[in-house]
């Protein structure tokens, strides 16, 4: 009797547990369910699940030839709408070797973020009726990288010859190598850009970037080879990069705020400048740049800002730090002109619509190329204000001047500066 009972609560024991098991299923069927469609939701808010390109990213794969003869135009095309179209980061591969092209319009907007591992030479052909305006072209685009230990190469020697500019200032300009338009987050490492066609990299309405351990390098006597050149952008930082180029390393155009230029090299070239400006309708303000522990050599100029005497902009440019900037051998080591006038196209009017105003010259230290290693020319009606010289020791390397500063309408003070530079 006792083990007939027995066995009658074990098989009601059974078909209990058994009742149960059906509902633990469907509740960790709910669960699971539950948890796909929070995962569905959550790919929906970050655009879709990653998808793959709609063919190969290898440049060489989509037939790329790096014989430095062969156009390789077409197949760069073809890598960017395949990334382009996709979604999630997609890494465009140029392999080593030597890949001429004509004209790359890189156009978003895109539904991926992309990647383009340069370790080869691209190539610019010297033909100018392959371009419509620029060489390589990256517009619209949010999250964009290019890295690697490769070359961007204009070619310039091919077509320097035609540059007129310095005969017209209103000349036909040459294709530029690089450039940003409307990008967001982008990041710019290790790689070279060599002997542009006219500037290297150019910045315009560009928000988060980055420029990393880049060298930009044309000869001395190149004609608007700059370096960097950007306007309209924001927030842009610069770090451990090395240019030497024949017009200015760095130009920072109107519009443009939030610069950091940090640890980088200039020379040859006509140094790290802020301007022209004013030469336009409609510019906007330049405001919160910082240029630290860099050094200048063999340079036309060292820390500039230009402006227009007749201006066609009221703008302001405040708020610039310049701090432990080593001066080698460089022409004019620091300038402020209100008065800039390249080919003698101005009105000297005497009056200036733009203001300069809270300039720290900070720890600038080294040798000057010329007698006058301090330039402030600012205009009667509207000063420079707010300019402060601290801690700058710079000194003529010649033998028949003394080291001088030649200032003009500039308010602000001098603090711990050699006696023949403290005009303030």
């Amino acid at each position: 009797m006792v083990d007939a009972g027995r066995r009658r609560r074990r098989r009601r024991r059974r078909r209990g547990n058994g009742a149960a098991l059906p509902l633990m299923v469907a509740l960790c069927a709910a669960l699971l369910g539950t948890a796909k469609l929070a995962t569905a939701a959550a790919e929906v808010d970050a655009g879709g699940a990653p998808s793959l390109p709609a063919g190969p990213l290898d440049i060489v794969k989509l037939g790329a030839k790096g014989d430095g003869k062969s156009d390789s135009t077409q197949a760069i095309m073809k890598a960017w709408k395949n990334a382009c179209g996709a979604t999630g980061t997609h890494k465009i591969i140029i392999p080593e070797g030597n890949f001429l092209t004509g004209a790359l319009e890189l156009q978003g907007p895109c539904t991926s973020s992309i990647i383009i591992r340069l370790d080869g030479n691209l190539l610019g052909t010297g033909d100018l009726n392959a371009y419509k305006k620029n060489w390589i072209e990256v517009m619209r685009v949010d999250n964009f990288s290019i890295n690697g230990h490769g070359t961007i190469d204009g070619q310039g020697p091919l077509v320097w010859g035609k540059n007129e500019c310095n005969k017209n200032y209103n000349c036909k300009i040459l294709p530029n190598s690089l450039v940003l338009d409307y990008v967001t987050n982008a990041q710019i490492r290790g790689i070279t850009l060599k002997n542009s066609k006219f500037f290297h990299l150019n910045l315009f309405n560009c928000k988060n970037v980055l420029v990393e351990k880049v060298v930009i390098t044309a000869p001395g006597d190149s004609p608007n080879t700059d370096g960097i050149h950007m306007g309209d952008s924001d927030n842009v930082t610069i770090k451990a990069t090395n240019i030497g180029v024949g017009d200015d390393c760095i130009s920072i155009g109107p519009g443009t705020k939030h610069v950091r230029i940090h640890g980088s090299h200039c020379g040859p070239g006509h140094g790290i400048s802020v301007g022209s400006l004013g030469r336009y309708k409609d510019e906007k303000d330049v405001e919160d740049i910082q240029v630290t522990n860099c050094t200048i050599k063999g340079a036309t100029n060292g820390l500039r800002i230009k402006s227009y005497e007749d201006s066609k902009s009221q703008l302001k440019a405040t708020n610039f730090v310049y701090d432990q900037v080593v001066m080698d051998n460089v022409s004019y080591p620091i300038v402020i002109d209100q008065k800039y006038c390249p080919n003698n196209i101005c009105s000297k009017t005497g009056t200036s619509k733009i203001a300069i105003n809270d300039i720290v010259f900070k720890n600038i230290v080294g040798t000057s190329a010329t007698p006058e290693a301090v330039t402030l020319n600012c205009v009667n009606n509207l000063p420079c204000q707010g300019v402060q010289l601290v801690n700058v020791n710079l000194k003529y390397t010649g033998t028949h001047n003394k080291t001088m500063a030649v200032c003009h309408n500039a308010v602000g003070k001098s603090l711990n500066v050699v006696k023949e530079l403290a005009c303030l």
